[in-house]
């Protein structure tokens, strides 16, 4: 599992464990990391057991029994239901994932370890600081620069093969699973983009109605926003919604090669 960025000087502590209910007939223990910046403790963990059978079926049904009955110091985020998809992600047993998604009943006896996505600065708990990411989301300009505006002032027309080139791209929520999972983006996050934009950005590349194209692809012609990629293929192992980053980056790399 990779390791999230620790505060320096600071090492994680055993933290408090919550028993289980009176009665639990089947119990769940979740390991959960706790840092508070503006506490004065180390990082800890803190370990709560759950009675499953009282529990809704997905990791995000447990976090929010802990926050609503057992601890509601506990911070994560989460906007299901609310339009925002992708904001619950975070490090469930070793794997980015969604918590809203991933079942309990794969742990049936074992102990889950839930952390915030790794290597990015932890603003609390489970609550990592995405403000770099959408930034660099921001930089590929993620919008249609058409390259008419049709006369009667209504939709761009696109064929059916055009409209299925965006296919496997805009599926994509931005939950940064992808992004957070690949060592080359731990070490060059300064300058390479990741696979989270560079995906977002290949959608705009490839979209039939764009003007922009070649702008699109000078941006990402230079020696670490698009070439840091080592297809380590973490992103593609990782994404939630089953998308292929590593493909759409490829497809970056022999478009700029053609050209």
């Amino acid at each position: 599992m990779a390791d999230f960025k620790l505060p320096a000087n600071s090492t994680i502590q055993p933290g408090k464990t919550w028993p289980a209910p009176d009665g639990a007939k089947q119990i769940q223990r979740l390991r959960i990391y706790r840092y508070n910046p503006n506490g004065v403790e180390n990082p800890r963990w803190d370990i709560y057991q759950l009675d499953a059978n009282n529990c809704g079926n997905r990791v995000l049904d447990a976090l929010l029994l802990i926050k609503n009955k057992i601890d509601p110091g506990l911070t994560f985020r989460r906007s299901c239901r609310e339009g925002i998809c992708g904001s619950c992600a975070m490090n469930i047993a070793g794997t980015n994932t969604l918590a809203c998604t991933k079942s309990l009943d794969e742990f049936k006896g074992k102990e889950i370890t839930i952390t915030p996505l790794p290597h990015l600065n932890v603003i609390k708990d489970l609550v990592p600081d995405l403000t770099h990411f959408y930034k660099q989301h921001a930089t590929v300009q993620p919008w249609l620069e058409p390259k008419q505006i049709p006369d009667n002032g209504r939709e761009q027309i696109q064929s059916p093969d055009e409209r299925k080139q965006l296919d496997g791209l805009y599926e994509c929520i931005l939950c940064a699973s992808c992004s957070t999972s690949c060592p080359s983006y731990w070490w060059n996050s300064d300058v390479y983009l990741g696979p989270a934009t560079l995906l977002q950005s290949y959608r705009w590349i490839v979209d039939s109605r764009d003007n922009r194209t070649e702008e699109r692809l000078d941006q990402m012609d230079d020696a670490f926003s698009l070439y840091r990629c080592h297809t380590i293929m973490n992103c593609t192992n990782t994404c939630p919604k089953g998308l292929n980053p590593a493909k759409a980056i490829a497809e970056i790399k022999k478009q700029l090669a053609w050209r």
